[in-house]
């Protein structure tokens, strides 16, 4: 069954930071130093185009975080498609690690780092891959769901929890270990991927009901705005993917002479 996918996309630096460190990969487009994009990109991937999609949070503050998020996204671009699309997020995990790393060291950086958060689109399934905390929910069914696994530790006086891994840890220090998975999809099923500038913003139960419109461009929008008008209180990045079927033709089903 061939289909479409729909998508919708915002990064915005928030009401309280100077500097955006989120980065993402969106239809082949990353947003790079200084470049202004006009948001939401938006449009409909069809089948056999490119379609990954994913969120960089940088970490890091003065330690350049940006870059980190930047290098990851650029990683990106050199994700193939695959008959073994898992073990190819792995290897753009490893990859950009080790770009990251490298970068650092070059620049005598002494702690820097970027979440992930990816989707690969392929055939008949979709893969996933994630480290750190940016999330990714489904959409699908009238219910909402949390598919990617955070990677964090408890909080020991209750507030934000302190990641236990992400892009950028030298190999000496830990090995990575993302999370990557094999789904399914249906028919009108909505993907959110989102950095922590929506999630702690927003709560789940008010984020489930905006996608429940199943416009994704006035949803991105709307999450947008809910982020914002709760405090904004740190960078924010959010693509919305939408599978639709491809109605079959009329020569698809019965064949043309």
């Amino acid at each position: 069954m061939k289909y479409d996918i729909e998508y919708a996309c915002i990064c915005n630096v928030g009401k309280r930071r100077q500097m955006n460190q989120d980065n993402f990969i969106c239809n082949g487009i990353i947003r790079k130093e200084n470049e202004t994009i006009r948001y939401p990109l938006t449009g409909c991937l069809k089948t056999g185009e490119k379609r990954v999609f994913g969120v960089f949070d940088g970490m890091g503050g003065e330690q350049k975080g940006e870059q980190a998020s930047l290098i990851a996204a650029m990683e990106a671009l050199f994700i193939k498609e695959t008959e073994q699309p898992v073990k190819e997020l792995e290897r753009f995990c490893t990859q950009a690690n080790k770009a990251i790393c490298e970068y650092a060291d070059e620049n005598n950086i002494y702690s820097t780092g970027t979440t992930a958060a990816l989707l690969m689109f392929c055939e008949k399934e979709i893969a996933l891959c994630n480290i750190g905390d940016s999330k990714i929910f489904r959409w699908s069914m009238g219910k909402m769901s949390q598919i990617s696994v955070d990677h964090s530790m408890p909080s020991p006086f209750g507030g934000k929890a302190p990641l236990s891994q992400n892009l950028g840890i030298p190999e000496d220090e830990m090995l990575i270990e993302p999370y990557v998975a094999i789904g399914k999809y249906h028919n009108k099923d909505i993907y959110l991927i989102c950095s922590d500038g929506l999630t702690d913003m927003v709560p789940e139960p008010a984020i489930a009901k905006i996608l429940s419109s199943g416009d994704i461009r006035t949803a991105v929008e709307k999450l947008e705005k809910a982020a914002l008008d709760n405090g904004g209180k740190d960078n924010l990045t959010i693509i919305l993917c939408k599978v639709k079927w491809q109605r079959p033709k009329f020569s698809d089903i019965f064949g043309s002479k």
